[in-house]
């Protein structure tokens, strides 16, 4: 179900589409007699991957989405777990470890150390699958985590979480009542923050990882296509599937799983 669930999500998701739209057209301006629908096929997917690489519409769409929650302040009393969510990474001995996590998964684990700092004591949970690779993400992010300064005995390891719904079950298992900061990217939240609630878990959110600002005052940067704006339209209508999916699979689905967390 997990494998199902992203290729079709992949599919889904505004380049892949708009390019099969583009494709789909080309092929009905060359082999068929329906030139005027190839047309305008090919006019949309050209529109709207302008559209969706342009500054103002992928600002606008991502930017309220990642601003429902304010970046973290440190807080009274003490904080017991300090969660950092998983994300993509590649296993490379030429490389430096920082180098071998996703830019976003280097971000989150940037800011759960900055955070487990203002808390002496607490521990911090890092989570994430190996995703074919040898080494899981969770363990990828603890060899970072200890090149920067952490003790190995301040981490705790969920390797075999795939998704959300699925580290937010695991860490209920330990975590209790016992006081979560949970780290994660500004966009991805809030539907962190429901399947947390979902195990019944009140975490105190840190988000990080915005890509969506306003305050751009070059021309050239505002008004030409981009790559790194089209990322930006792509960051909310993954969140929008995510959200879709989250509601289908709760009234489904009403398991939770428990897991023995490992140490580095």
């Amino acid at each position: 179900m997990f494998e199902l669930k992203k290729i079709v999500s992949s599919f889904m998701m505004p380049l892949p589409a708009l390019l099969i739209i583009g494709f789909l057209g080309l092929f009905l301006i060359m082999f068929t007699s329906r030139r005027g629908t190839g047309c305008i096929f090919t006019f949309i997917s050209l529109l709207g991957i302008f559209l969706l690489s342009f500054q103002p519409v992928a600002t606008s769409l991502l930017k309220p989405t990642e601003r429902q929650y304010t970046a973290f302040l440190p807080v009274e009393g003490s904080i017991d777990y300090v969660m950092v969510l998983g994300s993509g990474h590649t296993v490379d001995d030429e490389i430096p470890p920082t180098s071998e996590l996703s830019r976003t998964g280097l971000m989150r684990l940037a800011e759960g150390i900055r955070i487990l700092r203002m808390y002496p004591g607490a521990k911090l949970i890092l989570s994430g699958y190996a995703a074919g690779s040898s080494v899981s993400n969770a363990r990828m992010m603890a060899n970072v985590a200890v090149s920067l300064g952490i003790a190995k005995a301040d981490i705790i390891l969920l390797e075999s979480a795939k998704d959300t719904w699925e580290e937010s079950h695991q860490a209920a298992g330990f975590v209790g009542n016992k006081r979560l900061v949970l780290v994660t990217s500004a966009s991805h939240m809030q539907r962190a923050l429901n399947d947390f609630h979902s195990a019944d878990l009140d975490p105190i959110p840190a988000p990080t990882n915005y890509l969506a600002v306003d305050n751009i005052n070059q021309a050239w940067e505002r008004f030409t296509p981009q790559s790194k704006y089209l990322e930006q339209s792509e960051r909310y209508w993954h969140e929008q599937l995510g959200r879709w999916w989250q509601v289908i699979r709760n009234s489904l689905s009403d398991e939770k799983t428990a897991v023995q967390p490992t140490s580095v």
